[in-house]
């Protein structure tokens, strides 16, 4: 397997909680949704989306792109490294207005669903362009040869960095939050 369909699997993972977090931040509007649910979805943005697939994006991928010519300035790689901060921002003020709701500040529901429904929409677009554009232009820039070294550094940052089990407890997660968003 090579290491861009990987990060398209995951893809499919992230999306799966997108779609669940925008079904359930367009459901506060009705008064319905629960703070929890923005705070889990943090959880899992912050583990999944950021601490292992951009891990292995921006520290592995997009180094070895680099080192073969891709450049980060001026280049698509600026333009992903730009919204991963970008998504971290929404992702961040999501969670700070899902903990001062569930504080008792009825008022910052819509905060956060209102960061909760830019970060569905920021993400999907970065996906696209990740899916379409990036990722052949990796298959492209880097050597044949040197793909099995991505595929061991991405299994570095999967183990070592991340931890054993924590690709099941982040698709645990995604699975009871899509379960969640269906009755919201």
């Amino acid at each position: 397997m090579k290491a861009t369909e990987i990060l398209m699997e995951e893809h499919h993972v992230i999306e799966r909680v997108l779609d669940a977090l925008e079904k359930t931040a367009r459901s506060v509007a009705r008064g319905a949704g629960q703070p929890q649910f923005f705070i889990e979805a943090a959880d899992f943005v912050r583990g999944f989306a950021d601490g292992c697939h951009h891990k292995k994006e921006e520290n592995v991928l997009f180094v070895s792109m680099q080192m073969h010519g891709v450049p980060v300035e001026g280049g698509p790689l600026r333009v992903m490294l730009h919204e991963h901060e970008q998504g971290r921002h929404y992702i961040r003020s999501m969670r700070a207005a899902a903990e001062r709701w569930a504080a008792g500040d009825q008022a910052a529901s819509a905060e956060a669903a209102e960061n909760a429904l830019n970060y569905v929409a920021l993400l999907r677009q970065h996906i696209l362009k990740e899916n379409n554009i990036l990722f052949p232009m990796a298959a492209q820039a880097i050597p044949p040869a040197e793909h099995a070294a991505v595929l061991e550094r991405f299994e570095q940052v999967e183990h070592e960095e991340t931890g054993e089990g924590i690709h099941e407890k982040y698709l645990a997660l995604a699975e009871r939050l899509e379960a969640e968003s269906r009755s919201a």
